[in-house]
């Protein structure tokens, strides 16, 4: 039992029931924590037994213990004192009121809130027996000691009232005489069997198990065992089972309750052909999360399992269902793949996706070493694969963050089901999102920087707000303790990322260069802002001097976007929910309700915070930072969408805020983990709004999982690949010597319009998909296709798919049965000849070509050289100077602020003028070749 002094803090003093009045006894709740519960025992010394009433752990000077000497009354003169005293009853450490603890010190009490004010309480608790000498020694023989035994009158009662210490000095010897006296009075020969037993029923009982179940056996024992233990097994038994049970639903041939027919997906996409299995499956996964993360233990593992299992349900369907790779894109990235590994070059002028290699040429290593030919399994799995290693650094960046276990957990799901876009499929940009969130948690581990405010706050105006804010909680942990070889080797990993994106996609560097910057700005990193300016010289210079072949006649196109946020916002929002289907408005509806809901409850739980005095400023960064791309170009009219993907992170963690906003409590003695900074005495049932938190947390979960169904496969009609129109294409690559041409369907030409079938998938030097055929909804009118069939040179193809029908029936009003008819006018014209068909895919050329009419050469991919200007060299050369500076300065810097300051400033003095040098050369060679190329 522990005791407390006046000002409520614990004084160590633990002392048995018989000594003084017991405190109320609160039951243990380590689900704060999630700790669970460690059993010692205090052994005495060798030779000594302790008497009945020795307190297990020595009294201090503070506030000493009555020894059983001082109280007649509880235990009589004549009882020996070597007779062992029976262990004290196992109390957890009393809650200190939340006031007094650490976070909330020199606070007023104050009330609570309306949601999860006491549901997170992280405490742990330390269960300590004494352990009696005479266990682990042979008993030494007494006659006497059962007579005087059974003449012993019963032990005081624990409400007798407790005996003051009056003499300190005494108290702290009397132990002593104890010990001394026992040793001169051994105990009977019969004794140490039964308090053994005594002692080891307690424990058990103080560990939970109870006494009537251990000691009964057989089948009964067994059962009754394993009905006890069962909040151990039976989440990870459900998660399984609801793991094996959606892949039978999905995999199973077709029958009642199970399996997918391709045939029933409409417009609202696969979710329409599901089986109601598949629903109950995922729903059971869910169900097992939600029981784990309510325990009173922290099951890591168990947690991440089944989160990965609710990753595999929701983003391996298309795997399990489809018969070929989801998504058209991803087999012309494969064909750059195969192009780079066969020639062992890139070609920015076949396509611009070229000039930022860097994931296809790792590819193309892997393949070419490993012996890979077919990149179909790799194209079907890698969206699946993608989410599960996104899932690693994230969860890292969860480790960083001040927050409860359950708030952390539930954040990683939130980033699981809200998780639509589809940018996750064999693409440069699924590889450089997981090295985006890499960089950031590398940034919040490793270069985290929590300061305390010590300036006063200003009395008036803005800067009082700036002031309160400052001095609030942080929501992040410092790096502490970090070697200076680790911070070198991860300032090392910092830049491999960085460059690594920068030579394989055009956004995420602007995105990593933003988090750095903006976490300087709140000073939330240890780093210098010689960093900054190392990266963004480096994608200046990439795109200087490596991609000039992509800007050099398109200066409008990179910039023409520049600073119009409104144009670039509404071709992300109003243009994608355009449809004429009904159903599938519903799908492109349903994606902005989740990007509401999730603002929303971003919104909220940055609130709950700031009302406990926590200031979540990475959370905050994470989320806003993103945003300022809207000022930079619309991309092909799917800014909107990265934007949304990488603000995922930030709003992910601050909406599980919203169900979990309490900070973890710093002491062992704290039940409660923060109290919201308001002045309203209301207080409501911890246990109500304990559950009241948990069920809205599981209801928002389940909407967001059905509602990711409905959004990530929306456009399965169009976005699922057919095995007969990869045959079709098969059929083209199979007779493009020396090249050919492929004319798609497009509603209206237009150079933003993409092909909606697997195009480029092999020779994407030798094919072109660059002709569009024009189509009406009247599928009698194929004048304009034919007519521009009839332009293209011998080994030109018009493609009929029922991937650009679908699509043209879901988003551009195209009448049921459309394909059908179209397909048979075209075989009714005596100009097209159909040279392959099958149920997915037809293709057409034309019948009779002029005598003498040669197929084409394909466009040569060496390119007639980049352009240059003449302060080419000189730029080069500040560059590296640049690079060499200041990544010397903050590698110096390391060390320490106040390290070589004399260095650091003469490398500052180097690298200003080069840096001005550098980027003036950078500005120069975009007029210049922008000029000269027009």
């Amino acid at each position: 039992m522990t005791q407390r002094d006046g000002d409520g803090k614990a004084t160590g003093i633990t002392g048995s029931s018989n000594d003084r009045k017991e405190e109320p006894e609160v039951p243990f709740d380590p689900d704060a924590t999630g700790v669970i519960p460690k059993l010692t025992f205090d052994s005495p010394p060798d030779g000594a037994t302790p008497a009945k009433g020795t307190p297990a752990k020595p009294a201090t000077p503070e506030e000493p213990t009555a020894t059983p000497a001082e109280q007649p009354a509880a235990t009589p003169a004549k009882q020996p004192a070597a007779t062992p005293a029976k262990p004290p009853a196992v109390t957890p450490a009393t809650p200190r009121p939340a006031a007094e603890s650490p976070a909330s010190a020199g606070k007023p009490v104050l009330g609570g809130d309306d949601g999860a004010d006491s549901a997170d309480s992280e405490t742990t608790a330390e269960i300590r027996l004494p352990l009696p000498a005479h266990i682990g020694r042979p008993p030494t023989a007494d006659p006497t000691t059962r007579t005087q035994k059974a003449g012993t009158p019963p032990p005081a009662s624990a409400d007798s009232p407790q005996q003051p210490a009056e003499k300190p000095q005494e108290a702290r010897s009397e132990p002593q005489h104890a010990l001394s006296g026992a040793t001169q009075t051994p105990s009977g020969p019969q004794e140490a069997p039964n308090e053994l037993r005594e002692v080891r029923s307690e424990a058990s009982d103080a560990l939970g198990e109870p006494q009537r179940v251990r000691r009964e056996g057989g089948l009964r024992g067994w059962v009754g065992r394993l009905v006890g233990s069962a909040p151990t097994w039976l989440p990870a038994l459900l998660a399984v089972e609801g793991l094996v049970m959606y892949v039978l639903a999905l995999k199973a041939p077709l029958g009642p309750m199970r399996g997918v027919n391709p045939a029933d997906i409409d417009g609202l996409g696969l979710i329409s052909a599901l089986p109601v299995t598949a629903f109950a499956a995922l729903l059971i996964m869910l169900v097992s999360f939600f029981v784990t993360v309510t325990q009173r233990t922290d099951r890591k593992f168990l947690l991440l399992f089944q989160i990965a299992a609710i990753t595999f349900a929701l983003h391996g369907a298309g795997a399990l269902v489809a018969q070929e790779p989801r998504f058209p894109t991803a087999y012309i990235h494969a064909g750059f793949v195969e192009f780079i590994a066969r020639t062992g070059e890139t070609a920015i002028n076949i396509d611009a996706r070229m000039g930022w290699p860097g994931f296809f040429a790792l590819f193309a290593f892997v393949t070419k070493a490993a012996g890979i030919t077919d990149l179909t399994p790799i194209l079907q799995w890698t969206p699946l694969l993608s989410n599960l290693l996104y899932l690693l650094p994230f969860v890292l960046i969860l480790r960083q963050v001040v927050a409860t276990t359950r708030a952390r957990w539930f954040a990683a799901l939130l980033f699981v089901l809200v998780q639509w876009i589809g940018q996750d499929y064999f693409s440069p940009q699924g590889f450089t999102f997981a090295l985006y969130l890499a960089f950031v948690a590398i940034l919040l581990r490793w270069f985290g920087r929590v300061e305390p405010r010590t300036k006063p706050i200003p009395p008036k105006g803005l800067r009082k707000l700036i002031g309160r804010l400052d001095a609030m909680i942080p929501g992040e942990l410092a790096n502490t303790g970090t070697f200076r070889a680790d911070k070198l080797l991860m300032l090392l990993m910092l830049v491999a990322l960085f460059l690594a994106s920068v030579a394989s996609h055009q956004i995420t560097p602007f995105m990593m260069l933003g988090v750095v910057t903006a976490f300087l700005l709140f000073k939330r990193t240890s780093l210098t802002w010689a960093l900054p300016f190392v990266l963004g010289m480096v994608v200046l210079a990439w795109i200087s001097y490596m991609t000039v072949g992509f800007w050099a006649g398109q200066i409008d196109t990179i910039f023409g976007g520049f600073g119009d946020i409104l144009a670039n916002l509404r071709s992300n929002t109003g243009d994608r929910i355009e449809g004429t289907d009904p159903a599938h408005a519903m799908v492109l509806q349903a994606r902005l309700g989740i990007l509401v809901v999730i603002l929303s409850l971003a919104a909220a739980g940055l609130l709950r915070r700031l009302r406990r005095g926590v200031f979540d400023r990475s959370a905050l960064i994470l989320l806003c930072v993103p945003v300022l791309a809207l000022a930079l170009q619309s991309y092909g009219g799917e800014i909107g969408l990265r934007i949304y993907m990488f603000a995922l992170p930030g709003a992910c963690l601050l909406a599980a805020y919203a169900f979990f906003p309490n900070l973890p409590s710093d002491s062992a003695d704290v039940r409660e983990e923060t109290v919201p900074i308001r002045k309203r005495n209301i207080r409501f049932n911890p246990e109500l709004t304990k559950r009241i938190s948990f069920v809205l947390a599981a209801c928002f979960a389940v909407l967001f999982a059905m509602a990711f169904l409905l959004a990530r496969y929306g456009n399965e009609q169009f976005e699922r690949v057919t095995s007969g129109e990869v045959a079709a294409l098969h059929y083209v690559y199979d007779h493009d010597k020396p090249s050919a041409r492929v004319l798609y369907l497009v509603p209206r030409e237009g150079p933003e319009v993409t092909p909606t079938l697997p195009w480029g998938e092999r020779d994407v030097e030798l094919v072109s998909f660059n002709v569009q055929a024009l189509v009406h909804k009247d599928p009698t009118q194929i004048d304009d296709a034919v007519k521009a069939l009839r332009g293209q040179p011998r080994n030109s193809y018009l493609m009929v798919s029922t991937g650009q029908v679908s699509y043209l029936q879901l988003n551009e009003g195209f009448p049921r049965g459309w394909g059908e008819k179209f397909r048979a006018a075209l075989d009714a014209s005596p100009d097209l000849q159909k040279v392959f068909s099958n149920k997915d895919a037809a293709l057409y050329t034309w019948k009779t070509f002029v005598r003498g009419t040669e197929i084409p050469d394909p466009i040569p991919y060496e390119g007639r050289g980049d352009p240059t200007t003449p302060w080419t060299p000189v730029g080069v050369g500040a560059l590296i100077l640049t690079w060499v500076s200041l990544g010397a300065y903050e590698i110096i810097r390391l060390n320490g602020p106040d390290r070589a300051p004399k260095a650091r400033r003469r490398l500052l003095y180097l690298a200003v003028p080069s840096f001005v040098v550098a980027f003036a050369v950078i500005v120069e060679r975009f007029v210049y070749i922008a000029q000269n190329n027009l």
